[in-house]
């Protein structure tokens, strides 16, 4: 029930723009990608504080301590779960989300692909942030003030692929870009976030 907490976020958020725009078919292309890329990235964030909350209260984060395994490798699992149960089935219901908004059906390919890219760079970032703040109480707004500003590069690139495929313009240098940043951040997040782990819990 959780884990579809976000999408049904997404799904709302994507519904309630369409209402307030009145369906307007000449207005909501235009805002088509914007809109489906912040419902992503709200939901996100909106699962975000949990994500080593419950294995921190249930004592498993001391358990990955004493694994043989290297803590990093559980962090990269444990967000891989995240990004499957809370993104995953937005890419699944982005394309219906889209056919509501009137994206343009040669505009689908490169959302799909920027949101590919960008839903697991988020998760990463993310991981970082949550393993920073697991240790305190009530921190679902410290953790969305932290995460937000280092969201807005994935936003900006993400959503400006598509605006940039809708002008006739080449999308593949802010694609290549998230690309960058994934490799990244899956080679980084999970050894900052197994640091912060371990801070937190000592």
């Amino acid at each position: 029930g959780d884990a579809l907490q976000p999408a049904l976020f997404a799904v709302l958020v994507v519904v309630l723009f369409a209402l307030a725009l009145g369906a307007d078919a000449q207005v909501l292309p235009k805002v088509a990608s914007a809109v489906l890329w912040l419902a992503v990235l709200l939901a996100g964030l909106l699962a975000l504080d949990g994500l080593f909350r419950a294995d921190a209260e249930d004592g498993s984060l001391e358990q990955w301590m004493l694994a043989p395994v290297p803590l990093a490798w559980l962090v990269l699992v444990r967000t891989a779960t995240h990004w499957a149960t809370s993104a995953l089935p937005l890419l699944v219901a982005t394309p219906v989300l889209a056919l509501l908004l009137h994206l343009p059906s040669g505009q689908l390919p490169v959302l799909m692909c920027s949101l590919a890219l960008g839903t697991p760079l988020l998760s990463l970032i993310g991981a970082v942030i949550a393993a920073l703040t697991v240790g305190m109480k009530r921190s679902g707004i410290l953790v969305a003030l932290l995460a937000l500003p280092l969201y807005v590069p994935v936003l900006v690139f993400g959503a400006g692929s598509v605006v940039a495929a809708s002008q006739g313009l080449d999308p593949s240098g802010a694609l290549l870009l998230l690309g960058a940043g994934l490799v990244a951040s899956l080679l980084l997040a999970p050894l900052a976030a197994a640091a912060a782990l371990r801070i937190a819990l000592n």
